[in-house]
């Protein structure tokens, strides 16, 4: 579930305090005494003081025992901060306090975020623990920001890692109403959609009818608008062009795009982004039955575009397709940006640590991909490749939703050629998250399960606008 830890700041840990991690190099001070000198007893473990390097040295606490975390922070990078807080709180279990000193130089927020989202659960049954944190010195705003960016990360995790038997579009939607509640945002949710053909035929099918979700914030003063849209596939079977068993098995996570979003939003307020910002995510229930679109169907986005739906397995870019045709028409934003587990094709071409980024406009490029640098959630830029947007041409209606000639090949690019096609011409960029935005195992600040990519990027892309 969410990150149950509240940590605390303070200067010093208590004189009882059973866990006490301290950086390596930094000098110690009661109640971290040791039996050994520092340096004897890092160079018996052949310690290196790399980021997530922990060395745990049992010391007498009366008649129990305290255990000392000598932790290495590496050059001191927000990476490798991030690496040292999540290792540290990995090592505590049960539900321990654990005192963190924070090390002196480099950036106090990245390591709170490690440790606090390495300590994330979600558990449907009996729960696990979490350790109770506390971080002695260190920039009390610095540790905050951190914690700020990983509950929003925790909760996008949360979204994303809900089955899809509680998880229907209508409950997305009220998950998306109760974040606008707390955070002071807009909210309308429109469940008619009237003009919304993408999202009405990919959910057709379903006994859960679709809707779209849309969230705003409004700061005094804002001058520039951002609209970002996520894609909220509650479960993606494929419809008629039906998954393999093996692959539906993660579908309860083809709404990572929209929880990011819902979280992104959730948390502008408190780190202070100083723009103006929607959200929009596209919520639907992509099932097979006797009502479900069928291949070569065509179809009407909004805003007039008929599309052939040549495979109802492609139907993220027909939901994202209304949403950024929307926001195009109605909502004049300065930039467009969407974010979706889109095409397994960008898994493979770039793994589960990278996340797909195409974009019209250079400059947002390079601010998404600075970003992504910045927190880890890291982006490479993938070409718009002109010469392929001929296949998505139909014969009977103005596109088709993959390439026509089923060639299978540059799938993600056809994805995003697709998708340009609704963003009017404004600067766009498009995440596709198909590998990042899921975990097979625990790693770093990473847990297995949905992993709450682009949340911290777009976070920390946001509050550098002004």
């Amino acid at each position: 579930m969410p990150i149950e830890t509240t940590p605390t700041f303070v200067a010093e840990p208590a004189a009882d305090a059973q866990f006490v991690a301290v950086p390596f190099g930094r000098d110690l001070a009661p109640p971290t005494d040791l039996p050994l000198p520092v340096d004897a007893l890092l160079a018996h473990y052949e310690a290196k003081g790399e980021p997530g390097e922990v060395v745990e040295v049992p010391v007498a606490l009366g008649s129990g025992i305290r255990r000392v975390l000598l932790y290495g922070v590496g050059g001191g990078s927000a990476a490798d901060l991030r690496k040292a807080g999540a290792s540290v709180a990995r090592k505590v279990k049960g539900g321990a306090r654990v005192w963190i000193r924070v090390p002196e130089t480099g950036d106090a927020a990245a390591l709170a975020e490690g440790a606090l989202l390495a300590s994330y659960t979600f558990r449907i049954g009996a729960v696990r623990t979490p350790p109770d944190i506390v971080f002695v010195g260190g920039d009390e705003e610095a540790l905050r920001r951190g914690e700020t960016v990983a509950r929003a990360t925790a909760l996008a995790r949360d979204l994303v890692n809900t089955p899809a038997s509680i998880k229907s579009p209508a409950w997305l939607a009220d998950q998306a109403r109760e974040v606008a509640a707390s955070a002071g945002l807009g909210f309308r949710e429109d469940s008619a959609l009237d003009g919304f053909g993408g999202i009405r035929a990919v959910g057709q099918g379903s006994a859960q009818p679709p809707r779209l979700v849309e969230l705003t914030y409004a700061p005094e003063g804002a001058t520039r608008h951002v609209v970002l849209v996520g894609k909220g596939i509650t479960f993606d079977t494929g419809g008629l062009s039906l998954k393999p068993e093996e692959g539906m098995k993660t579908m309860k996570t083809d709404m990572a795009g929209g929880a990011a979003v819902i979280a992104v939003m959730g948390a502008l307020a408190t780190a202070g982004v100083p723009v103006r910002v929607t959200g929009l995510v596209a919520c639907a229930e992509n099932a097979f039955s006797g009502s479900a679109q069928r291949p070569g169907d065509v179809i009407t986005q909004y805003g007039g575009r008929t599309v052939e739906v040549l495979n109802t397995d492609a139907e993220g870019r027909l939901v994202l397709a209304d949403a950024l045709a929307y926001a195009d028409a109605e909502l004049a934003p300065d930039i467009l940006i969407d974010i979706a587990t889109l095409t397994g094709a960008a898994k493979i071409a770039l793994g589960l640590r990278l996340g797909a980024l195409y974009a019209t406009d250079d400059p947002l490029a390079a601010e998404l991909v600075a970003a992504g640098e910045a927190t880890g959630e890291r982006l490479w830029r993938m070409p718009l490749i002109d010469d392929y947007r001929a296949d998505l041409d139909s014969d009977i209606a103005d596109l088709a939703n993959v390439d026509r000639k089923m060639s299978g090949s540059a799938g993600s690019v056809a994805a995003a050629l697709f998708l340009r096609e609704f963003a009017g011409g404004r600067p766009w960029a498009h995440l596709d998250v198909a590998g990042p935005a899921r975990a097979t195992a625990d790693d770093g600040e990473i847990t297995k399960g949905g992993t709450g990519f682009g949340v911290r990027l777009l976070l920390s892309y946001l509050a550098s606008l002004g």
